[in-house]
């Protein structure tokens, strides 16, 4: 019964009561959408530097890590490289043979990476192949083929067919070289990766600096979720001998800790604006109550006098505002649910501050998420907020006598 009566009583000043859910329901939707924003920033990022560079798990030389020398390889690296592919929730395993070195044209040169890379396994791993602009993806044809970024083309003043020199230290301290001719042109979202790298096969580098092995092993999972039992198999795999003490491996959140920082930096960021406007809103809802309560008060000495006991008018106004906030909250979520699942669906498009986000490694095209449990968070923390902020204007009536609330004059 006492339900019943606080849901009418809500709707006795439709105006008023219609006031603050409209005030909860476009707040709570901006306050969801910029958690969605954020969170989708993130997101980019993160699945940007798992797909482009970091992968879910990579093996290193741990001499390698600390002075990335073309001699620090993995050691027995074919027979590691079994051994982690038998593992069940690895997907995808490549081999990466790297070297820091120049590539020059006729026009310049630049300072960059050469990833040698096994062509299959690399273009399961990342979608590189799938990211080519002009000329097509690395292949078994030709002789010393190389595929450059669209930026690193531009510096350089090259195209398809172009031909670039490759020059390095080689392990005995030799400058080392080749001529290669350029396959095809990339992009990817992070203009600094394209700055730094390109990539030729890893038969043609090893074969340029006359030597075999590698220097990284990537690890593709087929559920980001088993990242930690995984590296607790590879930690134990590597233990033993001719790896132990000499190969580490390290998840995408060692080899990207700022990634890593940026996300419990966002969840805290969440956190932070929900309560801002949470405290609003319980501001606001005990500005309305104590309205109520007030306009209300010959009507409670009214109830008190017949025989109502004051704790169940207590638990009636309780009631009223926690049915205030239940219902902004579930029409907020359910209005922000709408927006950022078609937000989600078609992406906001960045096109015009590309050249920004390049350099952080984001999308153009950003599509907000928040996920269930954040919106079982919000949906409880507001009508917890509701429940608590009913308990001062409540408290006023407790303390008036049947008399005296009969007695005051509106």
């Amino acid at each position: 019964m006492l339900v019943k009566l606080a849901w009418r009583n809500l709707w006795r000043n439709k105006l008023r009561t219609s006031i603050i859910i409209g005030a909860m329901i476009f707040g709570l939707t901006g306050v969801i959408a910029m958690m969605g924003f954020m969170t989708g920033f993130v997101d980019s990022l993160v699945s940007n530097a798992i797909r482009w560079q970091t992968s879910h798990i990579q093996v290193h030389n741990k001499a390698y890590l600390l002075n990335p020398d073309i001699s620090a390889q993995i050691p027995a690296a074919n027979e590691l490289i079994n051994e982690i592919r038998q593992i069940p929730s690895v997907d995808v395993v490549s081999e990466r043979f790297l070297v820091d070195g120049m590539v020059a044209s006729s026009r310049s040169n630049r300072a960059v990476r050469f990833n040698g890379v096994e062509l299959d396994s690399e273009a399961k791993i990342t979608p590189l192949s799938q990211h080519i602009t002009k000329g097509e993806w690395l292949d078994q044809q030709g002789g010393n083929p190389i595929l450059v970024s669209e930026k690193l083309a531009e510096r350089l003043n090259l195209r398809v067919g172009s031909k670039v020199v490759l020059t390095f230290t080689d392990a005995n301290g030799q400058v080392a070289g080749a001529a290669y001719r350029v396959r095809g042109l990339f992009k990817t979202p992070s203009t600094t990766f394209d700055d730094r790298n390109v990539f030729v096969r890893k038969a043609d580098l090893q074969r340029t600096a006359q030597m075999e092995g590698v220097h990284e092993i990537a690890v593709l999972l087929k559920d980001a979720s088993e990242i930690r039992n995984t590296i607790e198999q590879l930690n134990d795999m590597v233990s033993k001998a001719p790896w132990q003490g000499v190969v580490t491996v390290r998840d995408w959140q060692k080899i990207q800790p700022m990634l890593a920082t940026m996300m419990s930096t966002m969840d805290v960021s969440n956190q932070v604006i929900l309560i801002i406007f949470v405290i609003a809103m319980m501001f606001g809802i005990i500005n309305i109550m104590l309205m109520s309560v007030y306009e209300r008060t010959q009507e409670f000495g009214v109830l008190m006098a017949v025989g109502m006991q004051k704790h169940k008018i207590f638990v009636l106004l309780i009631l009223e505002t926690s049915m205030l906030g239940a219902a902004g909250a579930l029409l907020g979520i359910f209005l922000s649910s709408v927006i950022i699942k078609a937000l989600n669906h078609f992406g906001i498009s960045l096109a015009a501050m590309s050249d920004g986000l390049g350099a952080y490694g984001v999308d153009t095209l950003l599509r907000p998420r928040v996920s269930l449990e954040e919106y079982v968070m919000v949906l409880f923390i507001v009508v917890a907020a509701s429940f608590i902020a009913a308990i001062y204007p409540a408290r006023q009536i407790l303390k008036q006598r049947p008399v005296d609330a009969m007695a005051e004059k509106r």
